[in-house]
């Protein structure tokens, strides 16, 4: 149940604060990278980073070291073994499958080894927001930063080879080192998930809110806005309403970037018969 005053409470925590904010930065991210995603149907390849940021995390959890940063590595780690492997395309989907299998038993064996509490294995798959603190803020505020001005160069090329990829190939666009970029960037993103949704929720923050968008409009400029502001509203609303009830974040910032993504599909079917 949802109690306000216990909310507001808990809000002048710093911890709290901290989380909002780490929250607001990976919504940023995944609304900006999320209709990318969804236009090259890399939804499948999101998934296979992901459960390699998991298995970084679950590695730093074990040494000691910040769950942050394994899961970087993990997520950079997976995208250049899918681009790597996965060149052909022919090949793409059973070497996502490959990489995701051996990720996730690698994650769940490094986590069967650590000794300390239940509560952070539970975490890196489900989200954790007592575990953001400043020093993870500063991490996920500069990949975001990386991650934005990157895309901001490689956007434009980038997008006509989603679109067209054979046009964009004839006309002379790189898409040979496009694609292993881009499947870093989403690694980069992928990774900042892990402490706010879980390594195992990524996708409802990267591709709902875009799909969502995608439904409603054609227009790549407005798709893009639309899913930050869906993943935003995801994420936060997340945050406050797991708040009271203590229970994880990713439970809320699934079900709200779901109510999203049925609400669009039924303004896309209302607009197709108003058409008619």
């Amino acid at each position: 149940m949802f109690d306000f005053d216990l909310t507001m409470e808990l809000l002048q925590l710093d911890f709290v604060r901290d989380a909002l904010l780490a929250g607001a930065v990976v919504g940023l991210v995944a609304g900006v990278l999320g209709p990318l995603v969804v236009t090259r149907r890399m939804s499948f390849a999101v998934h296979g980073t992901s459960e390699l940021a998991f298995t970084g995390a679950a590695a730093a959890l074990l040494l000691g070291v910040g769950i942050g940063y394994g899961a970087l590595a993990g997520a950079i780690a997976a995208a250049l073994l899918l681009g790597l492997l996965g060149q052909r395309e022919s090949d793409r989907d059973s070497v996502i499958g490959a990489v995701l299998a051996f990720g996730l038993g690698v994650g769940v064996f490094l986590l069967w080894l650590y000794p300390g509490r239940a509560q952070n294995k539970f975490g890196l798959l489900v989200g954790q927001i007592a575990a953001v603190d400043t020093t993870d803020l500063a991490l996920l505020t500069g990949s975001a930063i990386v991650v934005l001005a990157v895309l901001a160069v490689i956007y434009r090329p980038l997008l006509f080879a989603s679109v067209d990829p054979d046009v964009a190939v004839a006309r002379g666009v790189p898409t040979g080192w496009l694609a292993p970029l881009f499947a870093v960037l989403i690694g980069v993103a992928s990774a900042m998930g892990v402490q706010t949704v879980g390594a195992l929720l990524v996708l409802a923050l990267l591709i709902t809110p875009a799909a969502a968008a995608c439904r409603v409009t054609a227009s790549p400029l407005r798709a893009t806005l639309l899913a930050v502001v869906f993943a935003e509203v995801a994420m936060v609303g997340g945050i406050l309403l797991s708040l009271a009830p203590g229970v994880p974040v990713s439970a809320f910032v699934t079900a709200i970037a779901f109510a999203i993504y049925v609400a669009c599909r039924l303004v896309a079917r209302w607009r197709a018969r108003e058409s008619f």
